[in-house]
């Protein structure tokens, strides 16, 4: 089943496939997350399709560069991003999509981002 997902302006639109549903859903304690504040589901990499405004997505990167989040550049709207613990997904912001409300999920599991396992050292 796919997803509609827009940004708040309305100038980028995905078609988004998820993994497993909203089952995935998580929210994540990490230095940048924590900050955006948004939960997040997982789709595979072909499983997202830019319909509207690729043109109007901006690229986040920092600390090892492996993770890139993408917003739209007029409302500043995180959609989606491609994962550091699993490149080979995307965690798609779940208040993007449309039609569903995350409070409607009640509590949603957290995350470790804080101890990362790509930031550990033997």
């Amino acid at each position: 089943m796919s997803h509609k997902l827009t940004c708040h302006c309305g100038a980028v639109e995905l078609r988004v496939t998820l993994s497993d549903g909203l089952e995935t859903a998580r929210r994540c304690d990490c230095s940048f997350c924590r900050r955006r504040g948004a939960a997040a589901v997982s789709a595979p990499l072909d499983g997202i399709e830019i319909l509207k405004g690729a043109e109007n997505l901006t690229l986040y990167q920092f600390n090892t560069g492996t993770a890139k989040h993408y917003f739209c550049k007029t409302c500043g709207i995180y959609t989606h991003h491609q994962r550091r613990s699993n490149p080979n997904e995307y965690g798609v912001n779940l208040g993007a999509l449309e039609g569903i409300n995350p409070r409607d999920l009640g509590d949603i599991p957290w995350v470790d981002g804080v101890n990362h396992p790509s930031d550990q050292t033997d």
